[in-house]
């Protein structure tokens, strides 16, 4: 049985799912929509899917999911409305910018007894998973402490930022979700520290460049986070998990794993430039599972409960920023 889907969306993103919904086996992308009439109308050609407004999908009796990848503040609004229209939801990070309208959005997926999975896409990256795998498996023991580096190689325009929600629900939201998903136990508290390093006018907008967290468990298990819009070497993506038998960690990824040494020293291939390029296939993996859960009846993974226990962690974040502190998550 084909699981039929439909994109809200025709931008950047939409058109990595797009693709990615392409390459599921057992999938078809039946349906596209966007404000912008031409950007769907290319992207549904491409697929050969058809043109629809958010009305029309909503109806339609030839689509069992929607992919959200559409502007961060539409997000809420359009899962209230597909869960309560009965078809299975995709929806990339963030649900909504404020705590409390996420809150009341899972109200209605509870109510609705609907289906809904967040695009933290690094939990699908194969790296990333490798080195859960290894803590699930015991290679390392208990899990004691996490290091994450996650660095843009270069900063946003200031109009993005503007909108963005700042560096904490933004950028760090994903190391936020790394950290949970690693540690294997919820965060208890959150201290960080964001300066303006890199782009003056990110300041200007009020919003950090450059941040630090720490995050400590009830046990006593911690995660340090360094982030920065500006990584002239590449898209630098790092993780290491250290425990009670040993360590495992996960490099950054170049276009080829090889060293050239020559009477000069010894030379590796560039970093890979930027998430685009770095996750394409934990995009497509995401996608795939998305399909697999909801056809059959899983639960999903991540659910919008991690998205909001990730967003918690950001607003707690920003507010050990303000307040010069450490934050405890019952806080927020």
């Amino acid at each position: 049985m084909t699981f039929k889907l439909a994109l809200l969306g025709a931008g950047r993103i939409g058109k990595v799912h797009a693709k990615a919904v392409q390459a599921t086996v057992g999938a078809e992308l039946v349906a596209v929509a966007d404000a912008f009439e031409e950007a769907a109308r290319s992207l549904a050609d491409m697929y050969g899917a058809e043109v629809r407004t958010i009305a029309e999908i909503e109806a339609s009796s030839d689509v069992d999911g929607v992919i959200i990848c559409s502007p961060t503040d539409t997000h809420a609004d359009l899962i209230e409305q597909f869960a309560r229209a009965g078809k299975a939801i995709f929806c990339e990070k963030p649900v909504d910018l404020s705590v409390e309208r996420v809150r009341e959005c899972l109200k209605v997926v509870e109510y609705t007894n609907g289906f809904l999975m967040l695009g933290f896409n690094r939990r699908f990256d194969r790296h990333f998973r490798a080195v859960r795998d290894q803590i699930s498996n015991g290679a390392i023991g208990a899990v004691e402490m996490v290091q994450i580096t996650s660095r843009d190689p270069s900063p946003p325009l200031p109009s993005y930022v503007a909108v963005s929600g700042g560096i904490f629900r933004d950028m760090t939201i994903h190391d936020f979700d790394m950290a949970r998903f690693l540690l294997g136990e919820e965060v208890e508290t959150v201290q960080a520290a964001g300066s303006v390093l890199v782009d003056p006018e990110i300041g200007k907008q009020g919003d950090f460049d450059s941040a630090s967290v720490i995050l400590t468990t009830a046990s006593g298990k911690q995660c340090a986070i360094s982030n920065s819009r500006r990584a002239t070497y590449g898209y630098d993506q790092r993780i290491e998990v250290h425990g009670s038998k040993g360590v495992v960690s996960a490099e950054n990824q170049r276009a080829f794993s090889i060293e050239v040494g020559t009477a000069e020293g010894y030379t590796r291939p560039p970093l890979l430039d930027f998430f685009m390029e770095r996750y394409m296939e934990a995009y497509a993996s995401e996608i795939a599972m998305f399909v697999e859960y909801a056809s059959t009846g899983k639960i999903a993974n991540p659910s919008g409960e991690d998205g909001l226990k990730a967003l918690i962690l950001a607003e707690a974040a920003l507010k050990s920023v303000q307040e010069k502190r450490v934050v405890a998550v019952s806080e927020i």
